[in-house]
């Protein structure tokens, strides 16, 4: 099934379920108020969602609406935690290479992960607000999976049963401000503002063959200012699948329902695909130029980040933001 949250009802928005097609959708308010009641008493609440999703598709629904992308909130306006992983060691292995330093042999056996921004969550229509271009605006493209209550130290197995809801995130990063950061040692803050999350989250069930081993194996498209940018295979070159990354991170403490858990950038060893980030598509101009040619993203710029099923229909629908200046 397809879950999505319109802009009202307060600040967690009001849970609604979407049609396969991404047309229209109904308040699932009856069921759940919002999507994190919904993660909250998953086990109970999951059939009964699903049970009016097969109605909406049937189109059995009186209160269904035509759904107005422009009209969402965030799937999950604001999030208990979200982690962030890098496990598309290719992207790392290239800026590693392009600075002269060595992968540690760790990072193949134990995933790279940060404590990412969740206090709120932009909406997939909604502008990214930069206080100044001089930051280094960039696009991170991205799968996310979204957990029900997990128990610390989980087996994979018990991580993977664990994985309610999968989605899309620009991760945006503020690219000048990170090397600074993390020259303190202590990581990201300025540098990661808040990020878009897709349209709809998903059960793992509606995406069939496209869901095995944990991973989404379809191709991450992305375009800035209407221009193909890349599509990147997301099954391809992941080192780490979701069920590794959730086990990671619950290895020293249980995971509340609706932690949301990113794939880091997609990127593989094929760089014919394009990229999914600036600062991939530089790193490989640094490689083979000797310099990037690519410049970051500016005020009036615009991002679209979406994938498509085989027939080419989106599944999530489409994140498509602008690049906006801060108005005070």
């Amino acid at each position: 099934m397809k879950l999505g949250s319109l802009k009202e009802g307060g600040r967690d928005g009001t849970l609604i379920v979407v049609s396969r097609d991404l047309q229209h959708a109904v308040k699932a308010s009856g069921i759940a108020a919002t999507m994190q009641a919904a993660l909250d008493d998953w086990s109970n609440v999951a059939p009964r969602l699903n049970a009016l999703y097969d109605e909406l598709n049937a189109g059995k629904v009186s209160a269904a609406f035509a759904l107005d992308m422009t009209a969402l909130a965030s799937p999950l306006p604001r999030a208990y935690e979200f982690v962030d992983g890098s496990a598309y060691l290719p992207h790392v292995e290239r800026v590693r290479r392009a600075r002269g330093a060595e992968v540690p042999e760790s990072f193949y056996v134990d995933p790279l992960m940060y404590q990412a921004t969740s206090a709120g969550f932009l909406g997939p229509r909604d502008p990214v607000v930069v206080p100044s271009e001089d930051y280094g605006i960039d696009l991170e493209a991205e799968v996310v999976v979204v957990t029900d209550d997990v128990p610390m130290a989980p087996t994979l197995e018990q991580a993977s049963a664990h994985i309610q809801l999968v989605g899309l995130v620009n991760d945006v990063s503020l690219r000048g401000l990170i090397p600074g950061e993390l020259a303190k040692g202590f990581g990201f803050l300025q540098s990661k503002p808040r990020s878009a999350l897709s349209p709809v989250l998903v059960t793992p069930d509606e995406l069939g063959d496209a869901w095995q081993g944990d991973k989404l194996h379809l191709p991450m498209r992305t375009w800035i200012n209407g221009q193909w940018f890349g599509e990147a295979e997301c099954g391809v070159d992941m080192q780490f699948s979701f069920a590794q990354l959730v086990a990671h991170t619950a290895k020293t403490r249980p995971l509340t329902a609706g932690t949301i858990v990113g794939s880091g950038t997609i990127a593989n060893e094929d760089t014919s695909k394009g990229a999914s980030c600036l600062a991939e598509q530089r790193t490989v101009e640094t490689l083979r130029d000797g310099k990037p040619s690519t410049p970051f993203l500016k005020y009036g710029d615009t991002v679209r980040i979406d994938i498509t099923d085989t027939h080419n229909v989106s599944i999530f629908g489409a994140i498509e933001q602008e690049i906006a200046p801060l108005r005070r």
